[in-house]
């Protein structure tokens, strides 16, 4: 009853509703234009194709774009050069002095900072969109393509480019007018959409024995406990106990209270694997267009399941877990805001001390998280290859579904409880990632 009481709370907020309802038509939106065939492409008879021979890899990066690449529908590219081009910005706010300035000047630094990511979404769409369509020219010798040549190519260009400036809006609308992040929720979206055709699948694939029944207990079992894993370590978190000084001001005396600092385990959130795929599987996938026999091989090396594959993928995971974290947490400013408010960490010496205490803590915990990110992305999925599942569900996809599910629920159970309504939890609030 708890549960139904706090879901009919939800309708109760018209603001909170309105924030729903339009996060949800405009995910509608994307997954019917996930569907939209591209201008001159047989999509039907070049999907079948592409995973044929693409397999492992087109598997996985199709998975990001909702099935929209396999048919190089509009929305072919997906989110993928927004990410892309949002990570090159984020390292150049690190090595570029001018760009790292822009990022620290509050709301209009921020404003330019995403008119760059526009810019570098759009140009590395245009390169993305050419490479597939001179792809699709020498595929089967032009077997799926009705007019080949440059008129061809500009459309797919221009096609191909528009959609993925139209999924960058509907992102960006989401986050600023409904619930949650757009752009996770448009990749959450794209992986829920293809559950059903697994689960078809598997029941069709039972019934034909060519799968055991306890078998697909199993797997049911494995799913469940990395969900439960999951929930359980992105809610984890190490508390710095934080002492306050008492101070006089008048007759008053204020201050004295104890409180703590919470550190999350997992502080980049799913950005990670995010990052890490987008970096490692797009060029094996347009190696996937390109039939020359070194860039084939290239692309089996970059093939999820290969070593080379799991030692990149782990290596950038824990990398990326310790640049993103470096990005949206900073020990000198927690510390400098302890001094000035008169906090302290209990046997810490406030100031530089302080900093460097929270430093060594948080880097401990990133390397944990690291490591927790790359078990449950990298583990799942060699243990399923190992019994052949028929379709692509692994620990990224479990990862990204869990985690963009944990933040849409924080923000909904943040506009329960600031109108006083009960939230989803009684004893605990969901929280946010980032504490």
């Amino acid at each position: 009853m708890g549960a139904l009481t706090s879901f009919q709370n939800i309708f109760r907020i018209e603001e909170l509703k309105k924030r729903i309802f339009f996060t949800l038509g405009l995910l509608a939106v994307y997954r019917i234009g996930a569907h939209i065939p591209t201008p001159g492409i047989n999509g039907e008879q070049l999907s079948k194709f592409l995973l044929q021979k693409g397999g492992a890899i087109m598997g996985f990066f199709d998975m990001f774009a909702g099935g929209a690449l396999s048919r190089v529908t509009i929305f072919a590219l997906g989110i993928m050069p927004y990410i892309s081009a949002a990570i090159i910005l984020e390292l150049l706010t690190v090595v570029v002095p001018a760009i790292g300035k822009l990022a620290k000047e509050g709301e209009e630094g921020r404003k330019q900072i995403v008119k760059y990511t526009r810019y570098g979404t759009i140009a590395i769409s245009l390169i993305q969109s050419l490479g597939i369509s001179i792809g699709l020219e020498g595929m089967a010798e032009g077997a799926f393509i009705s007019h080949p040549g440059w008129s061809f190519r500009l459309m797919t260009m221009i096609t191909l480019t528009a959609g993925t400036a139209f999924i960058m809006w509907l992102g960006e609308q989401i986050t600023e007018r409904g619930i949650g992040n757009g752009i996770s929720l448009i990749i959450f979206s794209g992986i829920v959409s293809r559950f059903p055709s697994a689960i078809s699948s598997t029941y069709r694939l039972v019934q034909a024995k060519e799968l055991s029944l306890f078998f697909v207990i199993f797997l049911l079992a494995v799913v469940i406990f990395v969900i439960g894993f999951i929930v359980y370590v992105e809610r984890g978190q190490r508390k710095i106990p934080v002492q306050y000084a008492k101070r006089i001001v008048g007759r008053k005396m204020y201050g004295g209270q104890s409180t703590h600092l919470p550190l999350k385990i997992n502080t980049s959130g799913v950005i990670p694997p995010i990052f890490a795929s987008s970096i490692i599987m797009f060029p094996a996938t347009v190696a996937g267009f390109i039939q020359i026999p070194w860039v084939q091989s290239i692309a089996r090396e970059l093939a999820p399941g290969t070593i080379f594959y799991t030692v990149l993928y782990i290596s950038m995971i824990i990398f990326f877990s310790f640049f993103y974290t470096a990005v949206v947490f900073n020990p000198v400013d927690v510390a400098d805001n302890l001094k000035k408010y008169g906090g302290f960490i209990p046997g810490i010496r406030p100031g530089q001390k302080t900093s460097d205490y929270i430093y060594k803590v948080l880097s401990r915990l990133t390397f944990v998280g690291g490591l927790y990110l790359s078990a449950v992305c990298i583990l799942p999925e060699i243990l399923i290859r190992k019994f052949n599942v028929p379709f692509y569900f692994g620990g990224t996809s479990l990862l990204i579904v869990v985690g963009v599910a944990l933040d849409t629920i924080s923000q909904i159970e943040s506009h329960l409880v600031t109108r006083s309504y009960e939230g989803f939890l009684k004893r605990s609030r969901v929280r946010g990632r980032r504490g």
